[in-house]
């Protein structure tokens, strides 16, 4: 299965050019679907048609999809939802208020990637499009199976294992105290459950010939600004970009003195996100006159974007790490980071695990076995590819 994210600021149009995309996709056979895991969903606004958390027939070999959280929740979290609202009344919460709070922030955001896993296992489409999340969420979102997994090895399973072996023990005590029971083995086992759905899928999140990301912007300073942090944290989480579309250019043929000073500045900021984003291939996108909404319309945009081409096609493989062995039994760890300062990167490294940390985003990498042994003993930029030298202790 072809797995394509498209992510980008807020209103850039990422939704309209995922819909385009799976309208192309479909128009050459390929069975898509187009499901959006963004809270505040607006892919059946673009369709205009009516979506829901099923997926939806929209044209031949189309459907779409909104990601419904709480349908999401009683399906996969129910046993841990149950047990949080019992917790919840025993304080004293009443039952509409326990059951709201049960669902814990950033749950919409485990479930895409559990929704996404479910579509991959089930291979019933040939190309999964996501109209993800504005970036900041998105890159959240992604980041996930690397951050889960590291608070699942180090605290959640020995909590597990002694939880399930204690109850049995504790609960005749605890339960007249507290006015609530223990957490039973299906309860303590939903997350650790989920987890291994999601570092399953981190496989297929990772595979540059199989799933990329395409980042949606306008060009203006901040929304560039924000792509190239997106497109290095992207890379930190070793997850491919294989596209850009430069969305909303004023064309040559509106020439209102209104204008004028706004197709100047966009006129210096394409040149800025070629020069920023090559080799990426770039795709630039008029400003229509009308809005992106409806079959019509999204379809003026897909000729706009791909003409005769096959958007499935993974148009460029980043390799985002490598590891090169160097002289004298030195090793050389490469991250691709683009576009990042390294005095805005902290490396320290515990154990065989190397943490690398960009602003509020970090990575955990399990270092391989033949690095796991050394010490870093230098880091340089070149390239935008962050170069550790590892050498003998």
């Amino acid at each position: 299965m072809r797995v394509i994210l498209m992510t980008g600021k807020g209103g850039v149009g990422k939704t309209s050019v995922a819909a385009a995309t799976g309208l192309r996709c479909a128009e050459l056979g390929y069975k898509t679907l187009v499901l959006s895991t963004d809270p505040a969903h607006s892919l059946a606004d673009s369709f205009d048609l009516e979506l829901g958390h099923d997926p939806k027939p929209i044209r031949e070999n189309l459907w779409g999809a909104e990601l419904d959280a709480l349908r999401e929740l009683e399906g996969n979290w129910g046993a841990v939802k149950r047990y949080i609202t019992q917790v919840l009344q025993a304080r004293g919460l009443d039952g509409v208020q326990a059951e709201e709070l049960a669902i814990l922030p950033g749950m919409d955001e485990i479930f895409a990637l559990v929704r996404m896993k479910r579509h991959y296992d089930e291979q019933e489409f040939d190309v999964l499009i996501i109209d993800s999340a504005p970036t900041g969420t998105a890159l959240r979102l992604l980041s996930l199976p690397e951050v889960g997994g590291w608070y699942m090895r180090r605290f959640y399973r020995p909590f597990q294992n002694m939880s399930v072996a204690l109850r049995p023990l504790v609960e005749p005590i605890f339960r007249p105290i507290a006015g609530f029971s223990l957490p039973d083995r299906e309860v303590m086992d939903a997350p650790y459950e989920f987890y291994e759905q999601i570092e399953a899928l981190e496989k297929v999140l990772t595979d540059n010939g199989q799933t990329s990301v395409r980042l949606v912007m306008n060009p203006e300073k901040m929304v560039i600004k924000e792509s190239l942090r997106a497109h290095a944290y992207l890379s930190l989480y070793n997850v491919s970009t294989d596209m850009v579309v430069a969305n909303r250019i004023i064309p040559d043929s509106v020439t209102d003195p209104f204008f004028l000073r706004w197709k100047e500045q966009q006129q210096g900021y394409r040149q800025e996100i070629h020069d920023n984003f090559r080799p990426l291939p770039i795709k630039e996108v008029p400003l229509y006159s009308e809005e992106m909404c409806g079959l019509a319309a999204l379809d003026r945009l897909k000729e706009t974007l791909f003409g005769d081409e096959d958007p499935s096609q993974v148009y460029y493989k980043e390799t985002t790490l490598r590891v090169l062995q160097q002289e004298a039994g030195a090793y050389s760890l490469e991250l691709y980071l683009p576009g990042i300062p390294k005095d805005q990167i902290d490396l320290s490294k515990s154990g065989d695990e190397l943490n690398v940390r960009i602003g509020n985003h970090r990575r955990n990498l399990v270092l391989p076995q033949a690095l796991a042994t050394m010490q870093p003993v230098g880091a340089k930029m070149e390239d935008d590819y962050l170069k550790i030298r590892f050498a003998a202790a």
